[in-house]
């Protein structure tokens, strides 16, 4: 369905959502954006049914909600692509759809209980927001979102099919992954397509919705570790950023990814990096899963690959 979409799209998004290249882009050549449009219709279209399969019509209620809030995203991030936001209208509207989400998991105290619920439920709004943005920053170069998130659904997926998590979330994974998957031809190096806003930040909500599912399961180091790439690049970058006094909210090209092109190394090797790192790092969530005693050395395990990673990144020589 979202191979379909996209080439019923293409022609209208080379006509008016042309992502034209500027001292930032990793792109060369005027690329259309959109194909997040296609991603999230596929996704949601696909989901429906499994969730009703699944859980039946008491479960419609949630994803309706999750839906909404799915939409709300993608239709903020459109606009954008378009006709560029302010940062206070998107990150309000990224927030009230993140604390939808929260409320709908309820997840319950993943915390001490001595910090006050209150207090948690806040933290998981502000951490749920920067997910979402930090997914939107991360979506810089062809095939990076594949290679983070088919992993990462594929592994929601199959903790579904074990009994792990509701079947209803692994059926929104499931199709999530059947939808990059169909995405991902068309973003192939050198793409001819780009996700866009209208995609990338929908994922991040899916995704963080995913993930938060997991954590109030009882798995909260798994939930850590399947995005612990994406985690350590942004949030790294961002407190580097704005160490240096810049502007954080700003494009820029100071990913360690895009360091990584900056000093040779080619977009499809980068995306291999990310790619086989996010495998090791889904057989670890497993192992921590499977063994609780492993979830510290996993969790250890895991942040040194990723930075180990990220200093290839940042060394790469030219």
């Amino acid at each position: 369905m979202s191979a379909l979409l996209i080439r019923l799209l293409r022609p209208l998004l080379r006509r008016y959502a042309l992502a034209r290249p500027n001292a930032r882009s990793s792109h060369s050549v005027p690329t259309p954006q959109g194909g997040g449009i296609a991603v999230v219709a596929a996704t949601l279209s696909a989901a429906l049914p499994l969730v009703l399969v699944f859980e039946g019509l008491h479960g419609l209620p949630g994803f309706a909600l999750l839906a909404a809030a799915t939409l709300a995203l993608a239709l903020l991030g459109g606009v954008d692509d378009i006709r560029p936001l302010s940062p206070a209208i998107r990150l309000l509207v990224q927030i009230l759809a993140v604390a939808v989400v929260v409320q709908l998991v309820d997840p319950g105290r993943l915390l001490p209980e001595a910090i006050p619920a209150w207090l948690e439920r806040s933290l998981l709004v502000l951490a749920g927001a920067w997910w979402v943005n930090l997914v939107n920053f991360m979506d810089g170069i062809d095939w990076i979102t594949v290679a983070e998130f088919v992993p990462l659904t594929c592994a929601i997926a199959l903790l579904g099919l074990a009994g792990i998590l509701p079947p209803g979330v692994a059926g929104v994974a499931a199709a999530l992954l059947g939808a990059l998957l169909g995405f991902a031809p068309a973003n192939r190096p050198v793409a001819g397509l780009f996700l866009g806003d209208v995609g990338s930040l929908p994922i991040g909500l899916l995704s963080g919705w995913m993930l938060l599912e997991l954590s109030k399961a009882g798995h909260l180091a798994a939930a850590l570790l399947l995005p612990l790439y994406y985690l350590a690049d942004a949030t790294l970058t961002l407190g580097l950023r704005a160490r240096r006094r810049e502007r954080v909210w700003t494009a820029h090209r100071s990913h360690f990814y895009q360091r990584a092109l900056d000093r040779g190394l080619r977009v499809i090797e980068v995306d291999r990096h990310v790619f086989g790192l996010n495998l090791v790092l889904a057989a670890l969530a497993a192992a921590t899963i499977r063994w609780a005693d492993l979830r510290a050395p996993a969790l250890a395990l895991g942040a040194i690959l990723v930075a180990l990673t990220l200093r290839r990144f940042a060394s790469q020589a030219r």
